[in-house]
């Protein structure tokens, strides 16, 4: 079984072919997907499609969202986390982190990092992992993570769309974080991605889609460009498998099992009745 970690479903260039996008990752193989929330806007719409469709989703507020949203909205994301904490297919705090290649102005960057330090204290009250945005911001999440002492608690998660150096990877792995990657693993330009998915411990290794997002080289450079979609993501797990020396089969298992030890509700949601769709 494939777990895709990461696809955000529920956006808007997806919403003429949802269904058929679905089918299609579940005639792939692709067993489970994580469906991040970004803002309270959407937090609905994550969980229905996670209730509808036997997948699983993640709540928490985007660095990209924080520039609409009050530090007052903190309280929503409190409240629905709460709400939910019984919902065994919430299994995470998420997509939450920082994103200094859009926020470039010391203020930009401070609001994000308030909302990055109060949903990782969430994250810390309710017991659950997270699912981490860290673009050009790999020293300063895995700093955050530090001050927390992330690592010894228990706490984990995933460092999604990595994108750093092997020295900023242990950082994360040292956290008791799992690394994310996808698409851009397909691309033999991405040297250092592909170097790190290549050298790091299997054990640090999910793979993901970012649907529609982050879409590998025989999309992005294909003759009709299109959306990426969970279906895609045995493809890139062969990318992965090459790189590795692994057959597929080996790859999809390794890279599931560390996929339900950094979000440890998926093992007993998977494993269990949760499977079946089914509104909470």
């Amino acid at each position: 079984m494939w777990i895709d970690t990461h696809a955000h479903l529920d956006a808007a260039e997806l919403d003429a072919q949802r269904a058929a996008v679905l089918q299609r990752a579940a005639r792939a193989g692709v067993g489970c997907v994580v469906i991040p929330a970004v803002e309270p806007a959407n937090f609905a719409a994550v969980r229905a499609l996670a209730h509808d469709h036997g997948h699983a989703y993640a709540l928490g507020v985007h660095p990209l969202y924080v520039p609409r949203l009050r530090r007052e909205h903190l309280d929503l994301l409190r409240e629905e986390l709460r709400r939910r904490l019984d919902d065994p297919r919430l299994v995470a705090v998420g997509e939450i982190g920082l994103d200094h290649l859009v926020a470039q102005q010391p203020a930009e960057r401070d609001e994000q990092a308030w909302w990055l330090e109060r949903q990782l204290e969430l994250a810390a009250e309710f017991a659950l992992p997270v699912l981490l945005h860290v673009r050009r911001a790999q020293d300063a999440v895995a700093a955050a993570l530090r001050r927390r002492a992330w690592g010894t608690r228990e706490r984990g998660g995933i460092a999604h769309a990595f994108n750093g150096s092997e020295q900023q990877a242990r950082a994360f792995l040292a956290q008791g974080l799992c690394l994310g990657f996808g698409g851009t693993l397909s691309f033999e330009r991405s040297r250092n991605i592909r170097r790190l998915a290549q050298g790091l411990p299997e054990e640090a290794l999910v793979l993901e889609t970012d649907a529609p997002d982050m879409a590998p080289q025989w999309i992005a450079q294909g003759p009709e460009p299109r959306p990426n979609e969970p279906s895609e993501l045995p493809r890139i797990g062969a990318v992965l498998a090459g790189l590795r020396g692994w057959t597929p089969q080996h790859t999809a298992t390794v890279t599931a099992a560390n996929a339900m030890r950094a979000l440890p509700r998926l093992r007993t949601l998977l494993a269990g009745e949760g499977t079946a769709p089914a509104r909470a």
